[in-house]
């Protein structure tokens, strides 16, 4: 592919500038003096284990919201659950249980102010069917 224009290369032309001169070959440093140069030094640390623990700690917003909506969902599900157990009288201390664990797992934050308001009325269904469950007041 041949360019022709004004940056383009032209049969025969030259170059105007600079012209190169100078040594005519080419040559290695002293791989010698660069060994000494160099001094054996220990590899520096990463910093403060703590650190990494806190870079390792940051979450992202989106799995944030993702584990808060299947946190959700988990409680609603419970409290089918719960539902099913109390319409066919058969309510079972393992439900109790889980409704315990769901309004446990209700209590974060999502960082998503809209989900929030849903999680907290869920948690607070979940914890008046507890209430009615356990018999407290």
């Amino acid at each position: 592919m041949r360019i022709y224009g004004p940056n383009g290369t032209t049969i025969g032309s030259q170059t105007g500038g600079a012209k190169r001169t100078g040594t005519s070959g080419f040559s290695l440093p002293d791989l010698a003096s660069a060994n000494d140069a160099r001094a054996a030094t220990a590899p520096r640390a990463a910093g403060n284990i703590d650190a990494l623990l806190a870079m390792q700690s940051v979450e992202d917003p989106v799995e944030r919201r993702q584990r808060s909506v299947k946190r959700g969902r988990s409680a609603l599900d419970v409290l089918d659950d719960l539902k099913i157990g109390l319409l066919s009288g058969s309510l079972d201390g393992a439900t109790v249980q889980r409704l315990r664990n769901a309004a446990a797992d209700l209590k974060g934050s999502s960082g998503d102010t809209g989900l929030d308001q849903v999680l907290a009325e869920i948690e607070l269904r979940v914890e008046v069917e507890l209430a009615k469950a356990t018999g407290r007041p």
